[in-house]
């Protein structure tokens, strides 16, 4: 499994409208192939920044199945016109998970 980390700055005041977006995307996502889980965290230092964490089997589930996808155009529908600038996304594996 691979960790999708998307970091997403938000317009100042569109926070509730970000939050809101992303809810209504979580059938995109679930039903999206190789998606396993999502969750976003808002930073408490800097509360326009978010963190997407999101669960794909493989990384080609997210940057080739669900991005050509018409969730994909969807999603961005959904919560695009509130980005300050474009996420920053990496993939990540777990190596170590002491406890």
């Amino acid at each position: 499994m691979v960790l999708e980390i998307a970091q997403v700055d938000i317009k100042p005041g569109q926070e509730a409208e970000f939050e809101a977006g992303v809810a209504k995307a979580a059938p995109l996502f679930k039903r999206a192939k190789g998606c396993k889980s999502l969750s976003l965290q808002r930073s408490v230092e800097k509360p326009s920044r978010y963190r997407l964490f999101i669960g794909w089997d493989t990384v080609e589930n997210h940057t080739v199945d669900f991005r050509d996808s018409a969730d994909f155009q969807e999603w961005r529908k959904l919560v695009g016109h509130c980005f300050a600038s474009p996420p920053e996304v990496e993939h990540v594996r777990e190596v170590a998970n002491p406890f």
